[in-house]
């Protein structure tokens, strides 16, 4: 018999996670036939469960879950787990290296066989979720602004060195809490100031994008500092619940291209999807999968704040 494929999405709290909507929408396009779920665990327990289900860090052989049939491809990995789990990684990326977290592994990956490899995907979902809404990835230059200084704005650092830009400009509450955000930014050789979240609002049309990485609600009472009559970059707000967000909406109105964290979820999650399907995919004999349309579907199943 052969084995049960299978991922999982893992976290604390995790049951309101859409990455199995996404996932299975995906897996459905690519036609296989992945059993793909959620696991609540703690900073405490994920380590174990990584041993038992992936294998061990340099050697990935499935772990007790290969004797009970079940073939693990890796897992998705949300918070509070993103920095435990690199520890259960026998090869982390370069990105990984950099932001000390990791919000993928993958096990047994055809470049990487024989290991745990960790992978963080949420640069991918900043960089898709802001070309969704209009920004030039082609560009070089300019300066992107970060709203918050927790771990989805180191992400959002790489993305801006990876966009080419000069400078981070950091929207801080209080810029002694910034210390991990601003280190990053020069080890990238990336230009930065702190100042006040409303002033970093204020500067926005002189910026190339901003990218909010407040929990939900953190940012409404920004909305009244949304500049008027002026042209606005693309923001991406990593808060999609609810949607539009205060911030999101008074961006629009003021003619100001917008994306949710749903879209930011949903270029992770597909660049995800590729590396979990890499080994059954070359196992099969699959050709290079049409990814736009696996993205589309991904899309039309987290509906329409992910488009």
């Amino acid at each position: 018999m052969r084995p049960v494929l299978r991922a999982a999405v893992l976290g604390r709290p995790i049951a309101h996670s859409l990455s199995p909507v996404l996932h299975a929408a995906a897996y459905r396009v690519l036609g296989l036939d992945i059993d793909y779920g959620r696991r609540d665990l703690g900073e405490d327990e994920v380590l174990a469960f990584a041993a038992e289900h992936l294998g061990a860090p340099g050697a990935a052989d499935g772990g007790a879950a290969a004797a009970r049939g079940q073939d693990w491809l890796g897992c998705s990995v949300t918070m509070p787990l993103k920095r435990a789990v690199v520890a259960a990684a026998g090869r982390v990326s370069d990105r990984v290296r950099l932001l000390g977290t990791a919000n993928t592994l993958v096990r047994d990956h055809p470049a990487a066989p024989g290991v745990v490899h960790a992978e963080n995907t949420d640069v991918d979902g900043i960089l898709g979720a802001l070309a969704a809404a209009g920004l030039d990835r082609a560009a070089r230059g300019g300066t992107v602004g970060v709203l918050g200084n927790g771990g989805t704005a180191t992400a959002a650092v790489l993305a801006a060195a990876t966009l080419g830009a000069d400078a981070v400009l950091f929207g801080v509450r209080d810029a002694a809490r910034a210390a991990e955000v601003t280190a990053l930014a020069d080890a990238l050789g990336l230009r930065w100031a702190t100042l006040g979240q409303p002033d970093l609002l204020r500067r926005a049309p002189g910026l190339r994008a901003v990218v909010a990485t407040l929990p939900p609600r953190a940012a409404d009472a920004l909305a009244a500092h949304v500049p008027a009559d002026a042209a606005l970059p693309p923001l991406l707000d990593a808060a999609y619940d609810p949607w539009p967000s205060v911030l999101a909406a008074a961006w629009s109105r003021e003619g100001g291209p917008v994306a949710s964290g749903l879209s930011m979820l949903l270029h992770q999650g597909v660049e995800q999807v590729r590396l979990f399907t890499a080994r059954p995919r070359a196992a099969a004999g699959m050709p290079e999968p049409d990814w736009a349309a696996v993205t589309r579907a991904a899309a039309d199943a987290l509906g329409p704040a992910a488009g």
